[in-house]
């Protein structure tokens, strides 16, 4: 689909065939004291979009600024809806919907930016991809490179967790750990490939993550029979994920394929709050150190933190803040009473409609269709359950102690 680059800050227009990450004029005021400037929106062609109402169905490829070859090669989408019934009684909300992109090949929803932006490389005859990761992009991307043949070299910090990790290392990737946050590692991989060239996949810089990002929405519109929820949670670190949910919808509304973008609601831990505190105040400024255990979401300078909270205002979506302490909860209650276990920052998501079913059945009434994103398996973290959950002593192998064990 044909498309053109429009700067989120100033709004200043570019047309080119080559790939582009940034508007120069508005980066080139980054100083490091707030949000960053810059980042650009893939507007697709409007007499395109248009044709998409004609067809008796959509794909998110559809809406794809780049063609993805040998689709099979690396499938991205088509991840389940549950519906956790024992749940929705419990907090009196008839109609919740759980979007499980747990389920795609490396085990979150990264893999969908993944897929795009190795169609890039290829597009453009690029074999090597750099980024910055706390671990889910880095093992999509990974995942993504060993399916298609592509050179992967990922910053991480050294704090991040072992299993996501492993993850890239046994996908093949060249994994360079760095002493420092993700912020820093976001930097070093600007630099390598500004040094040695390549496609530089950061979540953000490179809008095409947020186009990638963007195809759970459409596919959404599919599965729940060509309409979209009224209200969609979404654990929200950098801001990219939230980008791409409300891009996806806006599409369709562009397409004229539905009315209006759903109320998106952006999830945050208190301990990582930098893009709920800019849509409360304005103030993008306010930069204040993450402590959140939920490291896919732990983010001191949000890459894409200014888009964020404008889409919040136009989605006429909202921020909640929980703290970690509710993220764990929130977790073990989804494994425990409706079989999906996720990793905490996905959890995070769940928590904040915890926080907030009263006010949603009040505003909008049980009947409210709400749509939980989960964008991680709980396999990606296990360390997190260190001391909370314990595996019971093994008994003797006899009759006798199993009756022991359980007679009351």
């Amino acid at each position: 689909m044909r498309f053109i680059y429009e700067c989120c800050d100033c709004h200043q227009v570019y047309e080119t065939d080559e790939v582009f990450y940034q508007c120069p004029s508005c980066a080139q005021k980054n100083d490091g004291t707030a949000f960053p400037l810059g980042n650009v929106i893939v507007k697709l062609n409007e007499e395109d979009l248009a044709k998409l109402k004609e067809q008796e169905h959509v794909s998110m490829y559809d809406f794809f600024p780049y063609q993805v070859p040998h689709k099979d090669v690396y499938p991205v989408g088509g991840t389940p809806i549950a519906r956790p019934k024992r749940l929705a009684e419990k907090y009196g909300l008839k109609n919740i919907f759980c979007k499980l992109d747990s389920a795609l090949p490396s085990g979150s929803f990264k893999d969908r930016a993944s897929q795009l932006i190795a169609a890039q490389a290829i597009a453009h005859k690029q074999n090597r991809i750099a980024l910055a990761s706390t671990g889910n992009a880095g093992a999509a991307m990974s995942c993504a490179g060993a399916a298609y043949g592509l050179e992967i070299i990922l910053f991480v910090p050294a704090t991040a967790p072992v299993n996501k990790l492993m993850q890239s290392v046994l996908y093949g990737a060249t994994v360079v750990p760095v002493k420092g946050s993700y912020d820093d590692a976001f930097a070093l991989s600007i630099a390598y490939t500004k040094q040695f060239g390549g496609i530089n996949r950061n979540t953000a810089y490179n809008p095409m993550t947020i186009e990638g990002k963007k195809s759970i929405s459409i596919e959404l519109f599919e599965q729940l029979g060509r309409k979209v929820p009224d209200v969609v949670y979404v654990s929200v670190g950098d801001g990219c994920i939230y980008a791409g949910v409300y891009k996806g919808f806006y599409d369709l509304k562009m397409a004229g394929l539905i009315d209006k973008v759903p109320h998106i609601v952006c999830a945050q831990s208190k301990q990582s709050n930098a893009i709920s505190r800019a849509w409360k105040t304005g103030d993008f400024s306010n930069l204040a150190k993450a402590t959140t255990r939920a490291d896919s979401i732990s983010v001191e300078s949000p890459a894409n933190g200014r888009m964020a909270v404008r889409y919040i205002h136009e989605s006429e979506g909202w921020a909640t803040e929980v703290d970690d302490s509710e993220i764990l909860e929130a977790q073990l209650e989804l494994a425990k009473e409706a079989g999906i276990f996720v990793e905490p920052a996905a959890a995070c998501a769940w928590a904040a409609l915890k926080a907030d079913h009263t006010m949603l059945r009040e505003r909008f009434g049980s009947d409210v269709d709400v749509c939980v994103l989960f964008t991680g398996s709980g396999f990606k973290d296990m360390a997190v359950f260190t001391g909370k959950v314990s595996i019971p002593e093994a008994i003797e192998n006899s009759k006798e102690a199993v009756i022991k064990r359980f007679e009351r």
